[in-house]
C-alpha cells in the first residue's frame, strides 16, 4: 500500500473484461493478441446473457447493532446474471453486494484483493473521512494482501443512494469495466411505504477482452464504453408490477463513460432524490440524465397493465471536436422492461418524502477557478501518469495528477465558490470527493435543484459554478473527472483541507 501510483501490468487475456468463456468457436483471434467478437458472433453473445429474464437483485447486506462488519473480495470470475463468468466482481457477483447502513453506523470493511494488480475501495458519495483507513483514494492494495477499513457515517449524515467501487489510480477503468461496483445504501427514519424498492446499477461490459477498444488511446480519449448496457449485470430484464403499485427505483450509473438519459415509455419518472439527496419538492419527468457516477431515486406507478420498455440514450462523445477524432455513443437501447397486470388504475396521489439538508448558507470566503485539460502534446507530466498514450495529455489547469502533490489548500470552515471550466469539445463529469457542492449555474442554462450533489456534467466548451463548503471532515483526498480512462491517464487533482 503506498501513495504512489504503482506500475501498470497489462490486463491478461484470462482475466479480461467479462469473458464468459465462450470457447474457440465463437472468438476470433485479433492481429493485436486480444479476443474479440465479430459481427456475426452478436447474436450468439445474446444467447450467453439473455434478455427477457425476472430482474434480480443484488444480496443485500445490512448494520446490526451499529455496525456493518462485511468481507469483499475482489476477484475473477464473478458470475453475471447468475450465470458462470470471468467478470470481475466481489464475492463473486457482479454487482457485489448491496451494503445498507444508518446515520451513525461504522462500515467495517475487511478487502481482500484476488487480482493480480493493485485496487482499493471509496465509497462514492459518502460524508465520510478521507484519511487513515477511511475512505483513502491514496491506499493501494496490492495483490493478494487484504486491508482493513473502517469507515464512521456521521450521525448527521442524510439518507439516501450512494455506490462503491476501486479507486486505484491508473486501474479505475479497467476494474469497473469488468464488473467491480456495488450499491450502498443510507437509511433513516421510516420512509413512506412503497410496494417495492429496486435498486437498478447500470453498467456496461464487454463480453470477451475488449478487443483493440481495450488499448487503443483514441478510444481511451473518449472514453470506453462496453458492448453490452447491463443492469444489475442483466442483459434486458422484466421488472414486474401490478397495475396501481408504486415503486421505488434507485438508480445508479455505475458506467465508466457513458451520460444516459432514461426513459420510461408512457409513464412518467417522479425524481425524488438525486446523489443522494431527497428532493425539496418531487416532480416527474420525461427524462432522467444521469452522467458516470450520478444517482436518481424515482417513484414509478404504473396505472394499466401493459409492456413498458426504459430506454438508456447515451450521449455522444467526440474526443476531436471538427478534427476527425473518433465518435462514441448516441445510441438509444433497451435497458429493461416494465411489465404489470391486473386491472387499469385510476393515479393517486404519490407520498410526500422528508426533504433532504439545505446547502450551507454560510457567507462565501473564498473563489477558484479549475479547468480541464485534454488534448495532443503529451508532456504533462512525469513518468507517463499524466499521458493517454501516443502524445495525449489529460489533467487540471495543464497539470497531470501527482499524487505527491497537493494541487488545493482550503482553511477548514471555509465556504468557496469554484468555476470549472472545459474549454475540451466534449462533456466531462467533475467529482469532488467528501464534499458535496451545489451547482449555482452552468454555461448551458440547466435548471439547478436547490440541493448538494457530488458529480456534475461541464458541458463541452463551457463552465459551471459550484458553491463548495469545506466546514466538516478535514483530510486530503481528490476531484476528477468521471470519464475513468480521462481519470486514469492523469485528470484528476488532490486537494487538502486543514
Amino acid at each position: 500500500m503506498t501513495g504512489r501510483s504503482a506500475p501498470r501490468h497489462p490486463i491478461s487475456r484470462r482475466q479480461a473484461l467479462g469473458l464468459l468463456g465462450l470457447g474457440a468457436a465463437a472468438v476470433t483471434a485479433g492481429a493485436t493478441g486480444w479476443a474479440t467478437l465479430g459481427v456475426s458472433d452478436t447474436t450468439r453473445t445474446a444467447s450467453v446473457l439473455p434478455s427477457g429474464e425476472p430482474l434480480g437483485l443484488p444480496p443485500e447486506l445490512a448494520s446490526r447493532q451499529g455496525q456493518l462488519a462485511v468481507d469483499l473480495t475482489a476477484a475473477p470470475g464473478a458470475s453475471l446474471a447468475g450465470r458462470p463468468a470471468s467478470a470481475w466482481g466481489y464475492n463473486g457477483s457482479s454487482p457485489g453486494p448491496t451494503l445498507r447502513l444508518r446515520p451513525g453506523d461504522e462500515l467495517a470493511v475487511r478487502l481482500r484483493n484476488g487480482l493480480d494488480q493493485p485496487t482499493n475501495l471509496h465509497t462514492h458519495g459518502l460524508r465520510v473521512s478521507p484519511e487513515g483507513n477511511s475512505d483513502n483514494p491514496f491506499i493501494h492494495i496490492a495483490p493478494g494482501e487484504t486491508f482493513d477499513y473502517r469507515i464512521a457515517i456521521p450521525d448527521s449524515h442524510p439518507p439516501g443512494t450512494f455506490w462503491y467501487h476501486p479507486h486505484a489510480h491508473g486501474y479505475v477503468a479497467d476494474q469497473l469495466l469488468a464488473g467491480l461496483a456495488g450499491a450502498l445504501i443510507v437509511d433513516d427514519a421510516p420512509e413512506p411505504a412503497v410496494a417495492a424498492e429496486r435498486v437498478l446499477l447500470i453498467t456496461d461490459t464487454t463480453l470477451d477482452t475488449g478487443g483493440p477498444a481495450a488499448t487503443d488511446p483514441a478510444t481511451r480519449m473518449v472514453g470506453r464504453q462496453g458492448e453490452l448496457l447491463l443492469l444489475n449485470g442483466q442483459h434486458q430484464p422484466v421488472i414486474p408490477a401490478a397495475s396501481g403499485d408504486l415503486q421505488r427505483w434507485r438508480l445508479i450509473n455505475a458506467t465508466t463513460s457513458r451520460t444516459l438519459n432514461l426513459h420510461l415509455d408512457a409513464h412518467p419518472l417522479t425524481r425524488i432524490a438525486f446523489d443522494g439527496i431527497t428532493l425539496p419538492t418531487a416532480s416527474g419527468v420525461d427524462t432522467v440524465q444521469l452522467a458516470p457516477g450520478n444517482r436518481a431515486d424515482v417513484l414509478v406507478r404504473p396505472d394499466r397493465p401493459g409492456t413498458f420498455p426504459l430506454t438508456a440514450s447515451t450521449e455522444p462523445r467526440r474526443a476531436m471536436g471538427m478534427m476527425g477524432g473518433p465518435a462514441v455513443g448516441g445510441e438509444t437501447e433497451v435497458l429493461a422492461t416494465l411489465t404489470t397486470g391486473g386491472p387499469a388504475r385510476a393515479p393517486s396521489a404519490l407520498p410526500t418524502f422528508p426533504p433532504g439538508p439545505a446547502p450551507d448558507a454560510g457567507a462565501t470566503t473564498g473563489a477558484r477557478r479549475l479547468t480541464f485539460t485534454m488534448g495532443m502534446g503529451g508532456g504533462m507530466g512525469p513518468g507517463g501518469t499524466g499521458s493517454g498514450g501516443q502524445g495525449m495529455s489529460f489533467g487540471f489547469d495543464g497539470r497531470a495528477y501527482d499524487p505527491l502533490r497537493t494541487d488545493q489548500t482550503v482553511a477548514l470552515g471555509a465556504v468557496e465558490e469554484w468555476t470549472v471550466t472545459n474549454p475540451t469539445p466534449m462533456a466531462h463529469p467533475f467529482h469532488l470527493h467528501v464534499w458535496p457542492f451545489e451547482v449555482l449555474a452552468d454555461s448551458a442554462g440547466t435548471p439547478t435543484t436547490g440541493t448538494s450533489q457530488d458529480v456534475v456534467l461541464v458541458p463541452a466548451g463551457g463552465w459551471v459554478r459550484l458553491r463548495i463548503p469545506f466546514t466538516v471532515l478535514p483530510g486530503r483526498s481528490v476531484y476528477h473527472c468521471h470519464i475513468f480512462d480521462h481519470e486514469d491517464a492523469g485528470m484528476m487533482g488532490t486537494i487538502a483541507v486543514s
